[in-house]
């Protein structure tokens, strides 16, 4: 009978463990925030007492007249002034609202980098199957094991209201951004001497199975997003393919297409802190995007809301602009770069025990109207910031949404080195355009057979 209660308790505790661990959906009198006081993303409705924030009105969604998806979009507030300006000068009169990542820039390059602040305003915005969607799911979707798997989940944000990091993060892995997507970006190499070096042009077709129009959670298979990258330049890296498929219930998948072996092979070590061919080994994969991955290297900490200045609404930055009045010496011209006042969810991640990632801890800052993650630091092991990513978010209005994977830019500031990811490059971008939404691709075109078949030399 004492062995039983044991084994009783010890099994009692295992059960507790577990549900500790899994996250669980809000109740229906919390999700019916979302179509009152909450917008249908979670974020508050409501602006911030210095009228500063505005309030969400239902965002942005006015496609020009004429305009073909594609082209440049046009910049909505261009004829907007900047309010006043961030620099080393005045950075301490500015220094609550700005990331440690953004201070530590302006204090390392305090001739040339600044930030030129604009009215706010919420362009967010989805279509309305996305918000019921969204709104289904903040009743049912439940996190797994660690927080690193998740169901229950499909078509929307999955956590709207998060108890937790790891609930957040889903909703940055799962933001949307639309269904089917191609881009042409161009990526640079930024060396500690101020010069820009091409790393590789590409062309990535992107697929979005949980943000099936058409489909259901019941449906659904788990393989949230597809993604195909095409190399075309420079010459040494034309024709090289990669594939990458990720679920919410499995680890990634990947496989990668080398010219000079003619072949598809498998490629578990695209993701975490493996460096990234695409870019030299100058990042690591899931850099990319501010945050490209699974979960499961470390912890993830909600730490709470904050008011900070972050890049927003660049439509200004994505116009034809030469590539070399674009990139600075050390940094995107700040000429180009619209910053704005927005609140955002703040996020720390600290190793896992028994993890590894030589980024030691990280923090990121979750836009609360879309859930992107607009900014990311890393510390190393000896505790030093050494890691900065700041993208530059789109407004598509065809979509709707804010596009969240075009122009990210990531700093090593012990090396004082730099990457420009997917920037536009016009003058020599292989097709004429930059982000295109796609009608949707079979499932077959995301296999490595599909890579295979259209390997070239």
């Amino acid at each position: 009978m004492k062995n039983s209660n044991m084994y009783l308790r010890a099994a009692l505790c295992g059960i507790l463990a577990v549900s500790q661990l899994a996250g669980a959906a809000v109740p229906p009198e919390e999700a019916a925030k979302l179509k009152t006081t909450l917008t249908p993303f979670g974020a508050e409705r409501a602006g911030n007492k210095d009228g500063t924030i505005p309030a969400w009105t239902g965002g942005y969604a006015e496609v020009p007249p004429g305009y073909k998806s594609g082209a440049p979009r046009p910049d909505p507030f261009s004829a907007e002034k900047s309010l006043f300006s961030i620099s080393a000068k005045n950075v301490d009169k500015y220094a609550d609202k700005l990331s440690d990542g953004v201070k530590a820039l302006l204090k390392k390059y305090p001739d040339s980098y600044r930030l030129d602040v604009y009215p706010t305003h919420r362009t967010a915005a989805a279509p309305q199957w996305v918000y019921d969607n969204t709104y289904r799911n903040a009743t049912r979707a439940t996190t797994t094991g660690r927080g690193t798997g998740l169901e229950g989940a499909f078509g929307g944000i999955p956590f709207p209201i998060p108890k937790d990091g790891f609930e957040a993060m889903w909703n940055h892995k799962l933001r949307w951004m639309g269904e089917t997507t191609a881009f042409t970006g161009a990526n640079y190499l930024g060396t500690a001497d101020g010069k820009s070096v091409l790393a590789a042009r590409v062309v990535n077709k992107t697929q979005n199975p949980y943000y099936d129009k058409g489909g259901s959670l019941e449906g659904f298979k788990g393989a949230n997003q597809l993604l195909r990258i095409f190399m075309t330049d420079p010459p040494f890296k034309s024709g090289e393919q990669y594939l990458i498929v990720d679920s919410i219930n499995k680890p990634r998948q990947a496989w990668q297409y080398l010219t000079g072996q003619r072949r598809v092979r498998k490629a578990p070590t695209i993701g975490y802190d493996t460096p990234d061919d695409v870019n030299s080994g100058q990042s690591y994969y899931d850099e990319a995007f501010v945050f490209y991955g699974d979960l499961d290297r470390y912890d993830w900490k909600l730490v709470g809301k904050r008011e900070v200045y972050v890049p927003y609404n660049n439509n200004k930055y994505y116009q034809k602009t030469p590539i070399g009045q674009r990139l600075m010496a050390h940094h995107v011209n700040p000429d180009l770069v619209r910053w704005e006042l927005h609140r955002v969810w703040v996020v720390e991640a600290s190793l896992a025990q028994g993890q590894r990632h030589v980024v030691q801890k990280r923090r990121f800052y979750l836009d609360e109207d879309t859930w992107a993650a607009l900014m990311g630091e890393g510390w190393d092991a000896e505790g030093q910031l050494w890691r900065v990513q700041i993208q530059q978010p789109m407004i598509v209005p065809e979509g709707p949404f804010i596009y969240t994977g075009g122009q990210i830019s990531v700093f090593n500031l012990l090396a004082g080195s730099w990457v420009s990811m997917g920037d536009t490059d016009w003058e020599n971008a292989s097709t004429s355009s930059y982000l295109k939404l796609l009608d949707r691709l079979p499932a077959t075109y995301f296999t490595p057979e599909a890579v295979a078949g259209e390997g070239v030399r």
